[in-house]
């Protein structure tokens, strides 16, 4: 699930995140480079239709991807392959995850973002045993590591919620 939820944000990231400076004017199809217009070809007939934010999420994603490297473009391939395969109730239950995670404040994402880099840093052996202990921990045991994690969470956001109304 781990590795569903690093590929939804991997993909997302990629393919849909929206700059901060996203023109909202729309973009005409004859004033995308020749390459980009390759790359959305499937899109040329309802290019116009589409609101001009989805014209600036696809035309970020083509510079994103073509900022990849060879391999990197093949992971991405991957994952959305196994993504796509997955049922539309999983893929629903990952982006309300993912859509957790965004409202997260930035403290909290920094923290998750490096547990999750560090669990990966370890060997396949580490990690199956830490998912072992997991599996094998009392149902109890686990209720109460999410209760504490939750508290902490709702704590952090009330001290966030503090911070910008104080400013």
């Amino acid at each position: 699930m781990n590795n569903l939820f690093s590929a939804f944000i991997l993909f997302t990231v990629l393919f849909f995140s929206v700059s901060a400076q996203a023109e909202t004017e729309s973009i005409s199809w004859q004033s995308l480079a020749p390459e980009e217009q390759k790359i959305l070809s499937k899109y040329s007939e309802q290019w116009q239709a589409f609101p001009a934010e989805r014209q600036q999420r696809l035309r970020q994603g083509i510079k994103r991807w073509q900022q990849l490297t060879p391999e990197q473009r093949q992971q991405a391939k991957r994952k959305f392959t196994r993504w796509k395969k997955l049922p539309p109730e999983q893929r629903q239950q990952l982006r309300q995850q993912f859509s957790n995670f965004l409202t997260l404040p930035p403290e909290q994402r920094q923290r998750l973002v490096q547990r999750y880099r560090w669990f990966k840093q370890l060997s396949p052996e580490q990690r199956k045993q830490l998912r072992q202990q997991w599996e094998d921990m009392p149902q109890e045991q686990k209720e109460e590591i999410k209760q504490r994690r939750l508290k902490r969470l709702q704590q952090q956001r009330q001290r966030t919620n503090r911070q910008h109304r104080n400013r």
